[in-house]
């Protein structure tokens, strides 16, 4: 009677990891058909405007990687690393 248990919250567990590959995937593909108009682009159009599609198309890659790679970080603060956590699954 004196010891009381824990109740954890659906609310709070992450999505699931198929659901986030998925969603990164979709992020980063939709990135390089971008850079594919951005090297069209820099085929299509005139002098000036040609060099602003190339360093689209020649810095994207860099930048879709690191949001295709953002999520899931367990970021945890001081409090949660400091409170009791159960050594076994009761």
């Amino acid at each position: 009677m004196g010891k009381e248990k824990k109740v954890f919250e659906i609310t709070t567990a992450p999505s699931a990891l198929t659901r986030d590959q998925a969603g990164r995937q979709k992020r980063y593909f939709i990135s390089m058909m971008i850079r594919t108009a951005c090297f069209l682009l820099t085929v299509i159009l005139p002098s000036p405007y040609r060099w602003f599609a190339l360093l689209g198309a020649v810095t994207l890659p860099y930048f879709a990687v690191v949001i295709a790679n953002a999520g899931r970080e367990t970021i945890s603060t001081r409090e949660d690393v400091l409170k009791d956590k159960p050594l076994a699954i009761e």
